[in-house]
């Protein structure tokens, strides 16, 4: 089963002279449960198409389906709520709210949703994030909790290992994979690190907007 399927997918910046193709007729689907590494240098078009896939951009042509639903025809109200519900995203900095426990940051989006905590499902995360003793203090760093306490249809990771040394990325991967692996998340990880790349099921190479590479590492 597709979770994620992009059709003719181009994002145009400017116009005449000042025209920028960032993406450029881009097609691809993501079944359920892969993790897919999107690699590309600066300028390749992967951060856009990341943002168009999460719902924080949108695309001059084309549509994105995300679990079946063409996000590209949703309203912005209609568009955020599904965005909250269905997509998880983690930047290099994970916009928590400084005030707010680990707890209570991992638990709002639920909250914004007026939904009850899934206690099994809060707590299965608590283990896989190894948050135990301290889901009451502040955060300084959570990676990734927040983004999965809605079992979104697909976690979309933006350089979250952009500013970190070597050891430090090989840990956010590696729990990125817990994640993909414990709860058959889907999991796509823009990255200009080949490296980190082929820890993943599948690697996507961009370059001027176009898709040059689609490689399946492992099944």
């Amino acid at each position: 089963m597709d979770i994620l399927k992009i059709e003719h997918l181009s994002k145009i910046y400017g116009k005449g002279d000042t025209e920028v193709r960032a993406l450029d007729d881009v097609s691809f689907t993501v079944p359920k449960g892969q993790f897919v590494a999107i690699i590309g240098p600066s300028g390749s078009g992967k951060s856009t198409l990341l943002h168009i896939l999460g719902g924080v951009d949108t695309p001059t042509d084309g549509h994105v389906y995300v679990d079946g639903t063409d996000i590209t025809t949703l309203d912005e109200t209609a568009l955020a709520i599904f965005r909250r519900r269905q997509i998880g995203l983690i930047y290099q900095f994970y916009n928590l709210i400084p005030i707010l426990t680990v707890e209570e940051n991992m638990t709002l989006p639920l909250l914004l949703d007026d939904k009850k905590v899934d206690r099994a499902h809060f707590d299965s995360l608590v283990q896989v994030l190894g948050l135990q003793h301290r889901l009451g203090h502040l955060p300084s760093e959570l990676s990734g909790g927040r983004a999965l306490m809605n079992n979104p249809a697909i976690l979309l990771a933006d350089e979250p290992t952009g500013n970190l040394d070597s050891k430090n990325s090989k840990e956010i991967v590696e729990l990125l994979r817990q994640f993909n692996k414990a709860l058959n998340q889907t999991v796509i990880i823009i990255t200009h690190d080949e490296r980190i790349a082929l820890d993943a099921d599948r690697m996507i190479a961009v370059e001027d907007g176009k898709i040059v590479k689609d490689e399946v590492i492992r099944q």
